[in-house]
């Protein structure tokens, strides 16, 4: 058993639900129990930072291309890129489908939620700054270059569904060891780990805090696996990430 938090219905603060870390099940609720089944708001507040290129295989994909123009050379640090409030949505909202593209990349990510004030921070003490955990889509209109911020093509109405809930860090156990899954209309379409990233996530926050603070309510996405799924118009997606929760979105 573990605690998690969520925003449920109309509720500015945050409801305390009791569930099991395998199956997922409710068990207690210290509110209205038919919110379960009706809004789940996105549980964060602060601000998210997503990071690009940290799965060791997108890194590969990119190939000779780092070292050619625009780009000259592979990271050096992390690549960070904000997904701004309007792009929040919550555990079974509607993803609105821009008109003018015919399908939408599925970013599939676990987010850092940070519990205290972090800047600095050593690889051996960046967990403890860790509140929990949530799953995220880092939807975006799909593109090819990372050299400049994709704005137009990641921070549409809608593009960071997030939820349904932060689970608490004691329950996840080893965050560098997590399956994520994305299934599309209940076809498995990608699955990966994060063994596989770049930066581990104590490393990537030792990184991040070096040049920056993130404060408490901020959240800190991993990165996205390589071979994103495509999505169009009435997909239904379902997210699962072992420890963490179940995001399902459908595209409007």
């Amino acid at each position: 058993m573990a605690f998690v938090k969520a925003n449920l219905g109309g509720s500015i603060q945050s409801s305390v639900l009791e569930v099991d870390v395998d199956s997922f099940e409710i068990k207690s609720l210290n509110s209205n129990t038919a919110l379960i089944q009706s809004i789940w708001n996105p549980p964060i507040s602060g601000t998210v930072y997503g990071v690009l290129l940290n799965y060791q295989s997108s890194l590969e994909q990119m190939g000779e291309a780092l070292t050619q123009d625009p780009y000259k050379l592979p990271p050096q640090a992390p690549i960070l890129y904000i997904k701004p409030k309007n792009t929040f949505l919550g555990h079974r909202g509607e993803v609105p489908m821009p008109a003018e593209v015919d399908e939408l990349e599925v970013g599939a990510s676990i987010g850092v939620v940070i519990g205290e004030k972090a800047t600095q921070l050593s690889v051996e003490e960046a967990l403890d700054y860790v509140e929990g955990y949530t799953v995220v889509n880092d939807i975006s209109i799909p593109h090819e270059s990372v050299f400049r911020p994709a704005i137009k093509e990641k921070v549409r109405n809608g593009f960071c569904p997030t939820g349904p809930w932060i689970m608490e860090k004691k329950a996840v156990g080893n965050i560098d060891d997590k399956t994520i899954q994305v299934y599309v209309n209940g076809e498995l379409k990608q699955q990966n780990t994060t063994k596989n990233l770049v930066r581990s996530v104590s490393q990537l926050l030792s990184d991040v805090t070096e040049f920056m603070t993130l404060y408490k309510g901020d959240v800190l996405l991993v990165g996205v696996p390589e071979n994103c799924p495509k999505v169009t118009r009435n997909d239904h997606i379902r997210i699962e990430i072992e420890s963490i929760g179940t995001l399902e979105n459908t595209v409007k």
